[in-house]
């Protein structure tokens, strides 16, 4: 983004004057600004009518009397350019533009025309429903909407400008600072908010909404920058499956992309990743009026032991922790409490002191400070509109559990059970007070899980930030190397391959004396990929007997798999020892990512068991070696039943090597995949490769 567009982008957020250009959606859009509380001047642009809203028409952006800072946009596609590079030749700050049949609509050309037209200015869409500044109360924003803030909060930005409004009307309590519907982002993007929104003082945290991406490596650079200034990035990424990837392309003419590769994105930034659009809004919620904890300890309270262990059975399965209460001071808190309650964490303070703030108040506060714990969550259901004779006892256990909170400096949330079970009146309250109004026991720790993930996140890249991702060096027409040159290939650059050769028919005997019996056969061909499947692999051959008939067997079963892929080369090696795992290690390039490396459980594990992970590279050994850990097939590397333990940073440096010699021939080789990768205590051995090369290298 240019200086001067970033400037313009400052005068489209925070307007002094804004210029609605169009007719009904342009009325809808005044009305909304109004009640948002703008207080800046406002223009009307329709040659057809004489006042839209109680504001006088002008017939053309020539007679605005000054360059607008804002410009909310919606007439027919046909116009949109025109009206464009009229804006910017007078001047003006930034457009909003709400008008379809761009890119969406397979109208390419008219979208870089538009692109063209916009020059240095500002634009938001086309396509989308605008932008609301919550801080300032600016809108430029296509229907009626909701939403509040507190002064400050969190800046969310969608390509879906129906989810964008849904946002704003959800029940929820979120502190907004910004919303953004993107639309097609022809002109700014995710990338560009983000980079904004980060400097903001009034933003504490920023949401994404993600279809597509335009631009990976600045949005790694502005995710990474995000997490050095303490701003948390959630990400809803949305068009994973096939027909969510249709979609996505037909709605904002987007690329999806791969759902790995972006949660591999995400994991190198420290980007939170959710799953769903209600943990996202309150993962966002609890991040900005709570803030992140440092680690997994909780101490809950309820006043029921139901909700008790609901806390404690979810907080297992997510890697939360309840630290026990001290015992120093456990007869201590003991004589607070009614003799039917039980001294524990999470604490069911029971109903005999509900509802009296001098009783609870002392409790939470001792039972805080009698545990480890970072985070402190009061589980409350409060009582429906009509049926609330009882809501003060509920707010003075809020007020003790609040004050109890803030002198301890922990991060805390009530939370309801049930989602509906917490009124607006009390959600708003419990912000006023720093205190996160959490709907749904499950929603509640998930974020908190989250939110501790981010901060372990921040505090190991702060040491050693991630190096940036490389420009994709896209290979054209490629062909599948055979399995010995492929081999000879990883050889040569250090990784280790079984013994062998390659040879006729008429000679695998007499190379099978060469290697040495045991022997494996494999049949190579340019149309055999999948060597296992056609019938190509022969295992633990002993005696040239066995040898041969292993031969003409595989010719046989090759034919009736594929006819063509029938091949008279033979690769002859040694039978491998038995290693202490199997993985399957893939590097390939995307056009969006680049260069990616997926490591996975091996063998005939790979589609069965599904245990893989990705990494965009370049990684780190480190990297490397979490990665490996992460997998469930770790348990086979660090002496599962008394087993010899692997060397995880001598197998992560070798593979790290791998990845640098793929990085540095990206103009030769397009991809790898050895499945599977032998892993040894201290070595690694390529026993099945497929390498894809550049044609004509």
């Amino acid at each position: 983004m240019t200086p001067q567009r970033r400037a313009n982008l400052q005068r489209l957020l925070k307007p002094r004057h804004i210029a609605f250009i169009g007719g009904r959606y342009a009325e809808i859009a005044i009305v909304e600004a109004r009640r948002r509380g703008f207080s800046g001047q406002m223009w009307a642009v329709n040659p057809k009518r004489r006042e839209m809203e109680g504001l006088p028409c002008v017939g053309s952006v020539a007679e605005l009397p000054e360059p607008p800072d804002a410009v909310y946009l919606a007439i027919p596609a046909e116009g949109v350019v025109k009206a464009i590079q009229d804006l910017a030749k007078m001047g003006a700050g930034g457009v909003v533009c709400f008008s379809a049949g761009f890119k969406e609509a397979g109208n390419a050309d008219a979208e870089r025309a538009l692109i063209e037209a916009t020059g240095d200015m500002a634009l938001i869409g086309p396509n989308c429903y605008g932008v609301i500044n919550y801080i300032d109360n600016a809108a430029l924003w296509s229907f009626e909407h909701g939403g509040w803030s507190p002064g400050y909060g969190a800046a969310i930005i969608t390509q879906s400008g129906m989810f964008s409004s849904d946002i704003t009307m959800s029940q929820r309590s979120l502190p907004l600072a910004y919303m953004v519907s993107a639309g097609n982002q022809a002109v700014l993007g995710q990338e560009d908010f983000l980079e904004v929104f980060i400097d903001d003082p009034a933003v504490r945290a920023i949401g994404l909404h993600i279809e597509g991406l335009q631009d990976v490596a600045r949005f790694e650079r502005a995710a990474l920058r995000a997490l050095s200034k303490g701003i948390p990035v959630v990400a809803l990424k949305t068009g994973s499956s096939a027909i969510g990837s249709e979609l996505t392309v037909s709605h904002t003419g987007s690329l999806s992309g791969a759902v790995e590769l972006y949660e591999a994105l995400f994991a190198r930034t420290g980007v939170i990743s959710v799953t769903n659009p209600s943990q996202f809004l309150e993962t966002l919620k609890f991040l900005c009026v709570a803030g992140a904890p440092k680690g997994v300890g909780v101490v809950g309270f309820t006043c029921s032991g139901g909700g008790a262990t609901m806390l404690a059975d979810h907080s297992e399965k997510i890697g939360l922790s309840f630290p026990q209460i001290d015992s120093a001071q456990h007869a201590q808190l003991a004589a607070l409490l009614p003799d039917i309650a039980t001294v524990s964490n999470p604490l069911d303070y029971t109903t005999p002191i509900w509802g009296q703030g001098e009783q609870t108040y002392p409790v939470f506060a001792k039972t805080m400070a009698a545990t480890t714990a970072d985070t402190a969550v009061l589980v409350q259901d409060y009582p429906a509109p009509g049926l609330d004779a009882s809501k003060h006892y509920y707010q003075q256990d809020a007020a003790a559990f609040a004050r109890a909170a803030k002198e301890h400096g922990v991060p805390a949330a009530i939370c309801a059970t049930l989602p509906e079970n917490m009124d607006a009146a009390t959600r708003e309250l419990l912000v006023a007070e720093g205190i996160a109004p959490m709907q749904g026991i499950h929603e509640t720790l998930n974020a908190i899980a989250q939110a501790v993930l981010w901060s372990r996140a921040r505090e190991c890249i702060s040491l050693k930030e991630p190096l940036p991702l490389l420009p994709n060096r896209v290979i054209g027409v490629t062909t599948m190397l055979t399995e010995d040159k492929g081999k000879l290939w990883l050889s040569k650059h250090g990784i280790a391959v079984p013994h062998g050769r390659a040879v006729t028919g008429q000679r695998v005997c007499l190379a099978a004396e060469e290697v040495g019996y045991p022997v494996v056969l494999k049949m190579m061909s340019p149309q055999l990929a999948h060597k296992t499947d056609a019938g190509a692999v022969a295992l633990n051959l002993v005696g040239s007997d066995a040898l041969s008939a292993a031969a003409a067997q595989m010719s046989v079963d090759v034919k009736a798999y594929s006819p063509q892929a029938v091949s008279d080369l033979f690769l002859v090696e040694e039978m491998s020892p038995p290693p202490l795992a199997e993985l399957v290690v893939t590097l390939r390039r995307d056009p969006q990512f680049g260069a990616a490396l997926v490591l996975g459980s091996g063998g005939v594990l790979v589609e069965l068991v599904g245990d893989v992970v990705t990494l965009l590279l370049p990684a780190s050994p480190l990297d490397i070696a979490d990665a490996l850990q992460s997998l469930r097939v770790a348990g086979l590397l660090s002496g599962f039943r008394g087993r010899v333990k692997a060397d995880l940073n001598k197998i992560a440096d070798q593979i790290h090597r791998l990845c640098c010699t793929f990085i540095e021939e990206a103009d030769e080789i397009a991809e790898i995949e050895i499945n599977p990768l032998f892993v040894y205590p201290d070595r690694i051995c390529a026993v099945d490769v497929l390498v894809h090369q550049a044609v004509g290298v």
